[in-house]
């Protein structure tokens, strides 16, 4: 594979990735993790719509508990998985709905 060239008004600098979308990077991780067998997960960075969206899961009944793991930096959240998700993912874009639109 050949190394791409950086464009000159970029060379010098330090490129980093950021992370898109959290809560799919999340679901997968859970997926994943049920895949395998595995009985907790480690995910992170954390976000307030992540741990809303782990609370709905949990009062489903498709995740055990979940606990916050503060590192002073995104976050982490231990997730105890039950093995009763089979497939996990997000629509995207997001779409806004109002609160009676949801059954």
């Amino acid at each position: 594979m050949l190394a791409q060239k950086r464009p000159s008004w970029l060379r010098g600098f330090s490129v980093k990735m950021v992370k898109m979308n959290v809560l799919a990077d999340v679901l997968n991780a859970i997926v994943n993790a049920e895949r395998r067998g595995k009985r907790q997960v480690l995910v992170r960075p954390v976000s307030k719509v992540v741990v809303k969206f782990l609370q709905v899961m949990m009062k489903h009944g498709y995740i055990g508990e979940f606990e916050f793991v503060d590192d002073r930096r995104g976050g982490k959240i231990v997730i105890f998985l039950n093995g009763r998700l089979n497939k996990a993912g997000v629509i995207s874009p997001r779409f806004d709905i109002k609160i009676t639109e949801m059954n």
